[in-house]
């Protein structure tokens, strides 16, 4: 079956500047893939959203836009995705894939599930961005007040000892079973510092910590997997691990407690599956990105 394809940009600028241990993010960028069959109405269609960010997704190019309408052309002309190798391309496949489930179903409801029968909501955390300790300890009160039974902090980027005071406080008011506290270091720790840090952060009861060190650094990662007291999951770590004897070989060396997995990083709808099946079997968790943050 042949597709018609469009391909469009869209630049959408942050209410306030998302601050990671990465950097600061103002805008992002994305390009939204329309797919529709030629011959049927212009309602049925489906569409997809690639969104890299820089520094980020493996697939980022500055030539982007052009890599992308040169897969679609493709597509256009030989009517299967299978047929295009787009394992390198995780944010391309990502939007590409959805468009297509959603054309092939007639609509955008291209899962079964309750929320899509508009039956059961998905509960998701409340995000604290990096800021300086007022600000974040507004944004973490805010979450709470709104009735969010998991809060997520982004931590490493502002000293250590106020973002154990924000942890801290959340304890003093809420026990474990009342609020469930998520970390998100974005690799702000470093090697020798880590093991300390999570030990400290231990005593307050977090259900878990994202990669808490850069990643690509596979012996450091596998040694605090095994020394933490708390559970440690994988994010930035799986980024451009597109194989799956790979993912595979990865896995069993660092051996984490969870995968955060998010398609447009992590090789879109088909390479997400690819990741929890690995995980499977090696007795890892995975939970799909249901936060707030979108793929920061």
């Amino acid at each position: 079956m042949k597709y018609k394809i469009n391909v469009v940009p869209r630049t959408f600028t942050f209410k306030k500047p998302a601050r990671t241990s990465r950097g600061v993010y103002t805008h992002r960028q994305s390009w939204f893939v329309t797919v529709a069959y030629p011959e049927t109405p212009d309602d049925i269609k489906g569409v997809g959203e690639c969104a890299p960010l820089p520094d980020l997704s493996c697939d980022y190019t500055p030539d982007y836009e052009k890599k992308l309408r040169s897969i679609c052309d493709k597509l256009e002309l030989q009517g299967k995705l299978e047929d295009i190798d787009l394992q390198d391309y995780p944010s391309m496949r990502f939007g590409i894939e959805s468009a297509l489930a959603q054309v092939k179903a007639g609509s955008a409801d291209i899962f079964e599930t309750p929320f899509s029968r508009g039956e059961k909501g998905i509960p998701f955390n409340g995000l604290v961005w990096m800021d300086n300790y007022e600000n974040m300890f507004a944004q973490m009160e805010e979450k709470i007040d709104k009735g969010f039974r998991c809060v997520k902090l982004k931590v490493g980027a502002i000293d250590f000892d106020s973002e154990l005071s924000l942890v801290k406080h959340i304890r003093s008011r809420f026990s474990a079973s009342v609020i469930e506290i998520r970390l998100d270091a974005n690799g702000g720790f470093t090697p020798d510092d880590a093991l300390y840090k999570l030990e400290l952060l231990s005593q307050y009861s977090i259900h878990s910590i994202e990669q808490p060190i850069k990643p690509h650094q596979w012996s450091y990662m596998a040694q605090l997997c095994r020394e933490s007291p708390l559970p440690i999951a994988l994010d930035e770590e799986l980024i451009g691990i597109n194989d799956p004897s790979m993912m595979a070989y990865m896995l069993n060396i660092i051996k984490p407690a969870y995968l955060v997995l998010k398609p447009s990083l992590h090789g879109g709808i088909s390479g997400v599956k690819q990741w929890i099946a690995a995980a499977q079997e090696k007795g890892i968790k995975t939970w799909k990105h249901q936060s707030s943050t979108s793929a920061l």
